[in-house]
């Protein structure tokens, strides 16, 4: 099989974020790949492992994205793209979506995994247009990946009550859940070996896009800080602390 797995460079969720304007400040920032590609990432090997083939890494971002995608290296995928463009700062998920695809489309593939969504931007819309410019269809929220070969995909898609049986021909895109795998550290043999994995830089250029293709037509109207967490209420028990607690979880329903 071949798969491909979006990842993306972000700053430390660990961190106290950093606003640059009505940006989220990177330049200088303590970056990472984002925790919850590294479960795209696993389910990608998981699946080379039974089926096998290759893991590609395809990431957007400047050059200090690199670690990002070699933190996937090292964790045993076989080779990683990276597009770096200095027009792209900025992007939004449509403009990211047109520039995955044109990196993917270079090379036939049978899957492409991402995360739900992105720690530092929450759209969750980027996987879903990427489908759609790939002219694939899309699965999300995928909590199983136990029945993929290299033709047909039989997932358990997660669901609010429960989770849905979904096949479907490949290839696809599909979104995996945080509960999907549980990612491998990178041992001190794979961090060595990510180092001579192949790792292709690519512009807009090398992908045939131009700047038109990648304008930015979303604006932020608004930036106004999240709302504190409120005290939680206290319920003494003076032998009715059950009752009390049970009647509030109705009323918020839920029980």
């Amino acid at each position: 099989m071949n798969i491909v797995v979006c990842v993306k460079h972000i700053p430390d969720p660990n961190v106290p974020p950093e606003m640059d304007g009505d940006r989220l400040k990177r330049e200088g920032v303590q970056g990472v790949l984002d925790p919850g590609d590294e479960f795209g990432v696993e389910a990608g090997l998981q699946l080379k492992e039974k089926n096998g083939g290759e893991v590609t890494l395809v990431s957007m971002g400047p050059a200090t994205a690199r670690e990002a995608v070699t933190r996937g290296l090292s964790m045993g995928a076989d080779k990683g793209i990276l597009i770096s463009d200095d027009s792209l700062a900025g992007a939004d998920a449509l403009v990211t979506a047109r520039v995955l695809a044109a990196a993917i489309k270079r090379n036939e593939f049978d899957l492409v995994i991402a995360g739900v969504e992105s720690t530092d931007g929450y759209t969750g819309t980027m996987p879903g247009t990427l489908a759609e410019l790939l002219g694939v269809p899309q699965v999300t929220f995928v909590k199983t990946l136990e029945n993929v070969d290299a033709t047909t995909a039989k997932v358990d898609r997660q669901t609010a009550s429960g989770y849905h049986v979904v096949e479907c021909a490949l290839p696809a895109v599909m979104t995996v859940t945080a509960g999907v795998n549980e990612p491998r550290y990178a041992s001190f043999k794979g961090i060595m070996a990510a180092k001579k994995k192949p790792l292709e830089e690519l512009s807009l250029g090398d992908l045939g896009l131009t700047s038109d293709d990648v304008a930015i037509n979303q604006k932020i109207a608004q930036i106004t800080p999240a709302e504190e967490r409120k005290a939680g209420e206290v319920f003494e028990d003076d032998g009715t602390g059950a009752a009390k607690i049970a009647d509030f979880l109705k009323e918020a329903k839920v029980i």
